[in-house]
């Protein structure tokens, strides 16, 4: 049982050192996102980063920390080298309303001066509330496309244990079609 415990911290120590290594050795992107009307002590977190490279077809998520700031590992395939690739981050959303132009949604990703990491060419920016340059303020409410739906319940004994008839009478069988 001692030689089992003996061997059992080294492997997990070399484990732990490659592990850390294949992190290290990976081209990573730095960037942060910026706010166009926000106050000075802003929460960035949780706002998502879409990291995409031509002819990868793997993704790369980001989230960024409270200062807006957020670290991607560059999408790539095994034959590919990302560096030979264009890339683009992108902004998807964050847990409140964002509102993007499409000048500051997408952004190059380019190499600096250390040989692994990158960052964006152009500043990725939103703003949290519309933008006075829309003419037409209703374009930024959100749009409820979905309006009230009526079901048909028709009355079944509760005795016949079924579901209620709404869940069957848009369903209409075809029966008998040569």
């Amino acid at each position: 049982m001692a030689a089992l415990s003996g061997l059992v911290l080294p492997t997990l120590l070399f484990a732990l050192s490659l592990a850390s290594f294949e992190l290290s050795n990976g081209q990573v992107l730095k960037a942060k996102v910026t706010c166009l009307d926000c106050h000075k002590n802003y929460d960035f977190s949780g706002i998502k980063v879409l990291v995409k490279c031509a002819q990868v077809k793997k993704l790369a998520m980001a989230t960024t920390e409270a200062d807006g700031s957020f670290e991607a590992k560059l999408p790539s395939d095994d034959s590919k080298s990302p560096a030979a690739l264009h890339c683009l981050a992108k902004i998807l959303g964050g847990t409140n309303q964002l509102y993007v132009s499409r000048k500051v949604v997408v952004s190059k990703i380019v190499k600096t001066h250390d040989s692994n990491s990158y960052t964006i060419s152009t500043p990725l920016g939103f703003s949290t509330s519309c933008p006075l340059s829309i003419k037409d303020q209703v374009a930024c409410k959100a749009k409820n496309e979905f309006g009230s739906f009526k079901t048909v319940d028709l009355p079944l004994p509760p005795e016949w244990g079924l579901a209620p008839s709404s869940f069957y009478v848009p369903f209409i069988p075809i029966i008998g079609i040569p």
